[in-house]
């Protein structure tokens, strides 16, 4: 069992385990210069984490080719697979799961499409768990080992991983998942504050927003290296957009696109010899056919893109006049075709009119964007009290989940 935090030896240890995880192979000395501990003090607590399993005695310096005289150093190193995290996406209409090592090294994906079932609560429960299984299968991995699964909703998301009660929507996205995913700690998490942990800077002061866009719009919020929650979690989720002149609603760029084009042919305004009217004939009508449509000359495509960009500037300038924010990142599967969307927003927002304005960029993480920052926040979580997480040993069967 983890010693009692507090207790002199898990504090060394603590402090030696904090340099292992953010270093590579280092000898004593190395840690004792990097935690002002004494040499028996670093000695006793690698031993101490060796006999845990975070950490590996390498061989020494000398046999390594990197010392020559005297006492060869002694030379340890994180265990990378002492333990695992689990980062999943768990969206309306799709489940991604990650599985990934102590370093942030994803071992293995898995995905599972829900369609339109993914309303329905069991479904949606079952589709985590199966999803979660596969990828551990896939490591493969016995699920004991799983210290933290990250599990990304969208819905608002309260410090203690519970959603508002609306009655509705919110409540089906999270049923609750203890139950149905491996992990020592299971953390919920709003979607969008999960693509902002994705896309944070290196700069701890930085304020942005990290917007998925795709059907709706939903913002993670970082003010001066803070991630903005709110009481009840719903920091970011944009309804005062059915407020907004110009905007009317919280549909994202996707929706707004097939809104768009489904009134432009109604209108007879699309001739089907035009790349959008090929597109509408196949049934092939998304968001990124729409841009694709706009990219080849099709006139109609190509005002819809205006007509997005306007739109987009608008939440830009909202988020901008709100919260003082220097970067809009604009996430999700949408951010990979959204380029002339972005280049038209910012064009309204360069003139002039509504200074100071963000930088408004387009995320390259793609459709992947929650699950990267689930497994960020999952390692996050691990790093933030080792200590207080049991190391199990791995075996050579993989164990099911769900």
């Amino acid at each position: 069992m983890p010693q009692r935090r507090g207790s002199p030896r898990a504090s060394s240890a603590e402090t030696v385990l904090d340099h292992a995880l953010a270093v590579a192979a280092f000898t004593a000395t190395e840690a004792m210069e990097a935690t002002g501990l004494t040499r028996s003090t670093v000695l006793a607590a690698c031993e101490d984490l060796v006999a845990r399993g975070w950490l590996t005695e390498l061989d020494d310096a000398r046999a390594a080719g990197e010392y020559r005289i005297g006492r060869p150093a002694r030379r340890y190193e994180l265990d990378p697979t002492a333990g695992l995290v689990v980062g999943v996406d768990a969206g309306q209409h799709r489940v991604a799961a990650y599985v990934a090592d102590l370093r942030g090294t994803v071992l293995a994906r898995a995905e599972t499409d829900l369609g339109t079932r993914g309303l329905d609560v069991a479904v949606r429960l079952e589709a985590v768990a199966t999803t979660v299984a596969a990828a551990l299968a896939e490591a493969p991995a016995d699920a004991d080992r799983v210290l933290v699964t990250t599990v990304g909703i969208p819905a608002p998301v309260d410090a203690r991983g519970a959603s508002p009660d609306d009655g509705g929507f919110w409540v089906r996205m999270n049923p609750g998942f203890d139950a149905v995913v491996p992990g020592a700690r299971v953390v919920v998490e709003n979607d969008a504050n999960l693509a902002a942990i994705a896309e944070r800077p290196s700069s701890p002061e930085a304020s942005f927003a990290a917007l998925l866009a795709g059907e709706r719009f939903g913002a993670g919020l970082v003010v001066d290296g803070v991630l903005l929650r709110g009481a009840r979690g719903g920091a970011g989720e944009l309804r005062a957009l059915e407020l907004v002149v110009g905007v009317g609603s919280s549909d994202g760029l996707g929706a707004a696109a097939r809104t768009a084009v489904t009134a432009a042919a109604e209108a007879g305004r699309i001739a089907p010899d035009t790349p959008l009217g090929r597109a509408v004939a196949r049934g092939a009508l998304d968001a990124g056919a729409v841009f694709r449509a706009a990219g080849a000359g099709d006139p109609v495509a190509a005002g819809v893109v205006d007509q997005l960009g306007d739109l987009l500037a608008r939440v830009c300038v909202l988020l901008a006049s709100l919260l003082d924010i220097d970067r809009v990142v604009v996430a999700g599967a949408i951010a990979g075709h959204a380029g002339a969307v972005i280049d038209r927003a910012a064009e309204v927002l360069g003139s002039g009119r509504f200074d100071p304005v963000p930088e408004i960029v387009a995320s390259t993480l793609g459709a992947d964007v929650v699950v990267t920052g689930a497994v960020a926040l999952a390692l996050d979580t691990v790093r933030a009290d080792p200590l207080t997480f049991e190391l199990r040993p791995a075996h050579a069967a993989t164990v099911a989940v769900g």
